[in-house]
């Protein structure tokens, strides 16, 4: 028995690493979008400069196991820029037409529960220029010496921009400069921050009227082209000037139609003229043109400030002023004052008694108000007398003294508020006198100073208010943490001195306060009482959803607890299982205050136990449920994604493999680890290939290894991986691989490019050659493309396989370059040795060069290797050796030699660390490329057969 398990142990075909794989995570932000340059300011900083309106797309690059989540945030932007209210949850953050606003620091938070989390930044620069502004200026001054008029004109031109503009003046075509005669000067003006230039001609001569033209320029940064205004300046060039054919203040009645003109009087050029409203736009229905504003059927709503303003960018824009007002009565108030000497609360015999009156009025100023008794006019004399504008009151309020109140005095008072010869109606309120006239009293009805409801129902407080007369009631709340009302006002007049809520919540509770008016009543100490208002809600519980893991055989507590509610407190709990009720759990003495919770034990958890669980807990209102989802089902894999150079390519069989690393969750939670089931899908099919991995002991932090052969290039594969326990099958893990051309990262020091990816390793066009490398394979190749010249397949031979040539027919020139370059590399060897296959069949093949960017030279490019002529329809390997002295990139340039038949191609390019090779490998051989490790891993595919075949004959 020892034996087979050693032998067992021996053929499974994945390894194991032991404790120390969880790390914390690690970021670093790299671009993707429409960068015009990435650069280190003075200070060391990453700088990203973008033009307004690109693609800004940056990818936070995290390692990390567990693999860490990312998070977006922002900062230094505008102050009303939503993104930094707010974060992206995403490794990619996308901006598709990016705004000035949005410039500032990004910051990218990678966390995956180990150690802290690693925070990255870049600094984004959006660049843009604004259409310049130019405005002119005139003064005239008294050179009183000479007896004679000085004028000088201003040209002043305003841009925004980032970076600062560059100024240039023109006087038609000629350039301008600083001081080149006496009577031009060239200046900033303080606190501009080079957004403004103003052009100074003193002692305005004949020659200087003239075209003059404000260019700006950001010196082509991101290609933003340069921008320039023109103006020209004559001897009539003049500011504008207005008036208006109404006065600056205009009253109408509702109803009229209002038309107000603005007449130019003098400006040139000629201005424009534009009509705006404060506040707000212009009312609707409203026509302006040019200079006539028409408003149809004007209404109180239109009252307000019309603006007129004529510019024409000479001096400052002329501006005239309507305010309109459209005449209105509404809200009719009165208030009574008992005698304020004796501090006196009642109306009292032979002590004095003012009643004000009070409307809203537009205009205010010019309403006149009447006061009536028992409806004839009163009758002014030493003890009733008539006030305006009292200081204590609201503007234009009108007072009605009656001094030493007699019992004739006694009455029904009426005030009337009008617009004398107005259209607008009258409005009157009134107020009776007698003995029966009282303060208020205030106070809650028997029973409802405690108002108790269930949360949605409607509620109605009340307080019942006594007196004569009978003010209104106002509402509000005690409550300092929730001082609004759930109107959203902070005070709520009620007539009837009810409140009524629809629709009540739970953060409605609280302390209520109803008071007496001021207004309509008694002008007195406010008398005011509370209501107190209970919501019932039903209970909140945690967990609402809970994964319970345990080992077969132990113990099982589930606890369902009362977060909140009202009452807080549990009246019943009830378990079930799968649905059905279980008995209630013995009753064991508890606390008061321990009724928050409700519990349920499992002494020994078995398959039959497992599933799922639901507590209902009531608070005798409503009830909530915790669900429990109890088995021992093994946690989900977590999958490795730093596994170093995962994919391993074998070109030459059009297969590649694939690195699997995982750990296991929590393994000590439930039943050890036995195996694994692996799936292999090719996406876009059905069906997939199933293995068995098994396993020893799985400890936590162990990382665990399989090799994936016989994958095709280029698909990509769903992998799915379920552990198993003697419980079962666990929680799956999936994950989409795909296959990736090795040369994509600058510290890789030996890897082999074979072109079959999209993003060709990372190479780019040189955007300065006549023409481009083209990639393409027998399958996509031109059918109609030119004969006897270019390879049939790439070095592989097969048909899908892909690589790079340079087509040189029409409209291709003899000396025509094209020009493909590598990424670039950080020098970390003294010599380097670049591989590379080649194609050069046709009679007229021109030349293929090597060429070593070094970026300590200046991006200075060397030629390293050079080859010309036809050298037969075969691929071919060169090994050029190379010894950069710092950064560096690798250039392939395809030189049209004298006609169209001149293909010429390249594949499986090679940059190894050290010395060539000194003897050239046969083209025609078949080759191993570098990392391929092909025969190893087929047999640990066949040896992980062999071992489930052994593992199921133990059994």
């Amino acid at each position: 028995m020892e034996v087979t398990c050693l032998l067992l142990l021996a053929l499974i075909p994945f390894h194991c690493r032991g404790q120390g794989v969880y790390a914390p995570a690690q970021a670093q932000i790299v671009h993707a979008g429409q960068a015009c340059v990435v650069k280190e300011d003075n200070i060391s900083e990453r700088v990203y400069t973008i033009r307004e309106g690109d693609i800004l797309v940056l990818q936070c690059l995290v390692t990390g196991h567990p693999r860490p989540q990312v998070r977006w945030t922002k900062t230094a932007g505008s102050a009303s820029e939503k993104f930094q209210e707010t974060s992206v949850f995403n490794e990619t953050l996308r901006i598709e037409r990016i705004a000035r606003t949005q410039g500032g620091r990004y910051y990218c938070k990678a966390e995956n529960g180990v150690g802290v989390p690693a925070i990255k930044s870049i600094r984004v620069d959006v660049q843009y220029l604004d259409e310049p502004m130019l405005t002119v200026h005139q003064t005239v001054s008294d050179v009183r010496g000479n007896f004679y008029q000085e004028k000088t004109v201003f040209l002043r031109c305003t841009v925004s921009s980032n970076p600062p503009a560059r100024f240039i003046w023109k006087r038609g075509s000629d350039t301008l400069s600083h001081s080149q005669d006496n009577g031009v000067d060239i200046y900033e003006p303080l606190y501009t921050q080079g957004e403004t230039k103003v052009l100074k001609l003193k002692n305005l001569r004949p020659q200087d009227y003239a075209s003059y033209t404000c260019q700006v320029s950001v010196r082509n940064v991101c290609g933003i082209p340069d921008k320039a205004i023109t103006f020209r300046l004559t001897n009539t060039t003049a500011p504008p000037a207005l008036k208006l054919s109404v006065n600056e203040t205009l009253v109408v009645n509702p109803g009229e139609n209002v038309t107000v003109q603005c007449l130019l009087t003098g400006g040139d050029p000629l201005p424009q003229l534009h009509w705006s409203h404060g506040p707000g736009p212009l009312p609707l229905g409203a026509l302006a043109q040019g200079g006539t504003l028409s408003i149809p059927s004007v209404q109180a709503r239109d009252s307000g400030y019309y603006n007129c303003t004529a510019s024409n960018n000479v001096g400052n824009p002329a501006k005239k002023t309507v305010n309109l007002l459209v005449r209105s009565l509404k809200n009719a108030t009165f208030q009574i004052t008992p005698d304020v000497i004796k501090e006196s609360e009642n109306i009292q015999l032979g002590q004095d008694l003012k009643l004000s009156c009070h409307v809203d009025a537009v205009p205010q100023e010019k309403v006149t108000y009447q006061w009536f008794k028992n409806g004839k006019p009163a009758r002014m004399s030493k003890r009733l007398l008539v006030t305006r504008n009292d200081p204590e009151l609201p503007a234009v309020t009108s007072s009605l003294e009656l001094i030493d109140l007699h019992f004739s005095d006694y009455g029904t008072y009426l005030c009337m508020a009008s617009f004398p010869g107005s259209p607008v109606p009258d409005l009157s309120i009134e107020v009776n006198i007698s003995s029966e006239t009282v303060p208020p009293t205030i106070s809650v009805p028997k029973g409802r100073a405690v108002v108790t409801v269930r949360e949605g129902s409607p509620a109605e407080l009340q307080c019942e208010v006594r007196g004569k007369p009978r003010p209104p009631v106002l509402w509000s709340r005690v409550d300092k943490e929730a001082a609004l009302l759930p109107s959203g006002l902070a005070l709520e007049e009620t007539p009837d001195g009810k409140l009524r809520l629809e629709h009540v919540s739970r953060d409605m509770s609280g302390t209520y306060r109803c008071q007496t008016a001021r207004y309509n009543g008694f002008n007195v100490r406010s008398r005011e009482a509370q209501v107190q208002l209970n919501v019932h809600f039903p209970p909140e519980v945690e967990p609402s959803s809970q994964d319970v893991r345990q080992a077969l055989g132990r113990p099982v507590l589930l606890r369902c607890l009362l977060l909140r509610g009202s009452p807080q407190r549990i009246a019943s709990a009830v378990w079930r299982f799968k649905g059905q009720l279980l008995p209630p759990p013995p009753v064991v003495p508890v606390a008061p205050e321990a009724t928050d919770h409700a519990e349920l034990r499992l002494d020994a958890l078995t398959r039959d136990s497992s599933g799922n669980y639901e507590c209902s807990v009531s608070n005798d209102v409503g009830s909530a449920t915790c669900l429990f989802q109890v088995s021992a089902k093994a946690y989900s894999p977590e999958f490795y994604f730093d596994t170093p150079n995962p994919t391993r390519s074998h070109k030459l069989s059009k297969n590649y493999s694939y690195v699997l690393q995982w750990t296991q969750k929590e393994p000590d939670a439930v039943d050890p680890v036995l195996n694994y089931r692996l799936s292999i899908r090719q996406l876009n099919q059905h069906n997939a290939m199933v293995k068995a991995i098994p396993v020893r002991r799985v400890e936590k932090g162990q990382l665990l290894e399989y090799i994936l052969t016989d994958l095709r290039v280029p698909h990509s594969y769903e992998i799915r991986l379920t552990p198993y326990t003697t419980f079962g099958a666990g929680d799956t893990a999936s994950r989409i691989i795909h296959y990736t051309e090795p040369i994509n990262s600058p510290n890789l020091s030996d890897n082999t490019c074979h072109f079959e990816d999209e993003k060709i390793c990372g190479y780019t066009q040189d955007l300065t050659d006549n023409f481009d490398w083209t990639r393409q394979n027998a399958l996509t190749q031109n059918p109609k493309r030119s004969p006897n010249t270019g390879p049939p397949t790439d070095i592989s031979g097969t048909p899908e396989g892909y690589y790079m040539f340079i087509e040189t027919s029409r409209p291709r020139e003899l000396g025509d370059r094209a020009r493909l370059v590598s990424p670039l590399y950080n020098a970390s060897a003294k010599f380097y040795c670049v591989s590379f296959f080649y194609h050069m069949y046709g009679k007229h093949i021109g030349s293929l060069n090597l060429l070593v960017r070094s970026r300590n030279k200046g991006g200075l490019d060397t030629h390293a290797w050079s080859l010309s002529g036809n050298k037969g329809n075969v691929w071919q390997q060169a090994h050029v050796p190379i010894n950069p002295s710092g950064p560096f990139q690798i250039i392939f340039e395809g030189v049209r030699g004298s006609g169209y038949l001149g293909d010429i191609a390249i594949d499986d390019v090679t940059l190894k660390k050290g010395e060539c090779p000194r003897r050239q490998m046969d083209p025609n051989k078949v080759v191993v490329m570098p990392g391929s490790g092909g025969p190893r891993l087929s047999s640990l595919q066949l040896w992980g057969s062999m071992a489930i075949s052994l593992l199921a004959l133990q059994r």
